[in-house]
């Protein structure tokens, strides 16, 4: 029996193990949240001497160490200290060295245990909707794509188009083999996402003279349109506002900020679409019923 055939009879495999890839998948998605931002930074610094025709040596930057989602191997940001094999195990290893380095003691970020956590909760419950099948390698690829750029938004107001754009692509690529829609409602789902909220940003700014949201976010719809086809997009606006809605109100309540305190809107954008990748017809179908019952 082969490992497909195996994964397709035992839901409880697929899922054991599709948790297990996710817990390894969290690991390396720290990496990419931690060190894209800084790579991005690095480039534009790079470009912005070139176009200023400036030399390294007229700058008072120190020379930066080469950085790459690969190199340098992982350490720890305070002592430098690298960091073995076995202290780099998902989540046992933070339990193990109780939170801290090693090396130096101090104390590492819980946000590295929950990244790794949350990717592998949110695998495993793709496994237990979409089985051993196709659809599930996509969307483990989609998902993690949606954490990252979750987590650099949150941090930076950031969607980088190095994931963005990827994301896009693939959508219109694996919906021309119609895994999830038609090619033409993926096409017409990108279209559509990426004009919804262009239009609303030069409408805002006309009215407002103000930047509501950045391009980051209408291609970042435009990749979700890509995956699921124009008929989501509603949906996807409609949770993604909502939830941006309520979670921002609460922060400029608990932090005690003003209204014009810029707020991440790529997170809600994410989680309305991962929602949605699962979910939307039975939220579609709910909708339709509770309308016309009324």
């Amino acid at each position: 029996m082969t490992l497909l055939a195996l994964l397709q009879t035992s839901p409880a495999l697929t899922i054991g193990l599709t948790v297990v890839i996710g817990l390894l998948i969290g690991s390396f998605l720290n990496v990419v949240i931690y060190r894209l931002p800084i790579m991005m930074e690095k480039e534009w610094k790079s470009e912005c001497r070139l176009i200023l025709e400036l030399d390294n040596a007229e700058t008072t930057d120190k020379p930066e160490q080469e950085l790459t989602l690969s190199y340098p191997n992982s350490h720890c940001p305070s002592c430098h200290a690298p960091i073995k094999p076995w202290q780099n195990i998902p989540l046992i290893s933070y339990l193990l060295l109780k939170g801290r380095c090693a090396n130096c003691q101090t104390s590492i970020s819980i946000r590295y245990p929950i990244i790794e956590a949350v990717t592998a909760i949110l695998f495993g419950i793709l496994a237990w909707q979409l089985g051993a099948t196709i659809q599930l390698l996509m969307a483990l690829f989609f998902t993690g794509c949606l954490i990252s750029l979750t987590m650099i938004d949150a941090d930076t107001q950031l969607l980088p188009d190095q994931i963005t754009l990827p994301l896009l692509w693939t959508g219109l690529l694996i919906n021309s083999f119609n895994c999830f829609v038609p090619l033409h409602d993926a096409v017409w789902g990108a279209i559509g996402g990426y004009l919804c909220l262009w239009s609303v940003y030069w409408l805002f700014k006309l009215f407002t003279g103000k930047d509501g949201m950045g391009y980051g976010d209408f291609k970042l719809l435009a990749a979700l349109g890509a995956w699921m086809g124009w008929q989501y997009l509603l949906v996807i606006i409609l949770l993604s506002s909502l939830a941006g809605a309520i979670v921002g109100s609460m922060m400029l309540m608990l932090y005690n900020k003003g209204r014009n305190t810029a707020i991440p809107f790529g997170p809600y954008l994410a989680a309305a679409g991962w929602i949605a990748l699962l979910w939307g017809d039975q939220i579609i179908t709910a909708y339709l019923s509770f309308t016309s019952i009324k």
